[in-house]
C-alpha cells in the first residue's frame, strides 16, 4: 500500500531522483527517461478515457493504465542478477498475451487495411494515436536501457504490443472512418 502524507519532499532540487531500491540517480537518467515517457502515455489515457463513451474500451484503457504503473514500478527498480522471483512487482508476459487477445477481437470488427492511416478523426481516435507515439517512444527508451542495463524483457514487449492495440483501438473509435494517406496528393 501506498502512503503519501506529503507531496513535496525537496529531495529532488538539485537535479536527482530516487530509483526504487534508493539509489539516486540524475533526473535525466536513462532509467528515468524511459520510465517517466512510460507515465506520459499513461496520462495520455487518461485523456483518451475522457473521449471513450463505450464500456468495454474503456474497460481495457482501465487495465492497460494499471499495466503502465507497473511497467513504471518495474523499471524504477533495478533488476539485480540475484533478485528473487517475486521479490519485485515485475512485468509478466501474460499481460502481453492479453493486449494480444483484444487486439485480435477488436481487428475481427475491422476490415483490412489498403492504405496507412494518417493519426485523426474522432478526439478519442485522435488521442490514441498521440499515446500510441508516446508509448513507441518509451519502448525506444526501453531499448536504449537495456543494452546498457538489463530490465525485465516484459516490459519492451508489452510496450510494442500496447502500440499495435492502441491503432487497432484508434481504427474501432473512428467507427470506419479511417483518415487515409494518399502518397503524393499534394505535390
Amino acid at each position: 500500500m501506498v502512503y503519501l502524507s506529503r507531496i513535496y519532499t525537496r529531495s529532488g532540487d538539485q537535479g536527482q531522483t530516487a530509483l526504487g531500491n534508493g539509489q539516486r540517480v540524475s533526473k535525466h537518467h536513462l532509467r528515468v527517461e524511459a520510465y517517466g515517457t512510460v507515465d506520459e502515455a499513461n496520462a495520455l489515457l487518461g485523456v483518451v478515457l475522457g473521449h471513450c463513451a463505450d464500456a468495454d474500451r474503456h474497460a481495457m484503457l482501465t487495465r492497460i493504465q494499471n499495466d503502465l504503473f507497473d511497467a513504471g514500478a518495474d523499471l524504477c527498480t533495478p533488476l539485480t542478477p540475484d533478485e528473487a522471483e517475486g521479490a519485485r512487482l515485475r512485468m509478466t508476459p501474460a499481460q502481453t498475451t492479453r493486449l494480444e487477445a483484444e487486439i485480435d477481437a477488436m481487428n475481427e470488427q475491422l476490415s483490412p487495411l489498403n492504405s496507412f492511416i494518417l493519426p485523426g478523426g474522432t478526439p478519442e481516435a485522435a488521442s490514441l494515436h498521440l499515446a500510441r507515439t508516446v508509448v513507441r517512444r518509451a519502448e525506444r527508451l526501453c531499448c536504449a536501457l537495456a543494452e546498457m542495463e538489463t530490465i525485465t524483457p516484459a516490459v519492451i514487449t508489452y510496450l510494442n504490443r500496447l502500440s499495435d492495440h492502441l491503432f487497432v483501438m484508434a481504427r474501432i473509435a473512428n467507427a470506419g472512418q479511417d483518415v487515409l494517406w494518399v502518397a503524393g496528393n499534394n505535390r
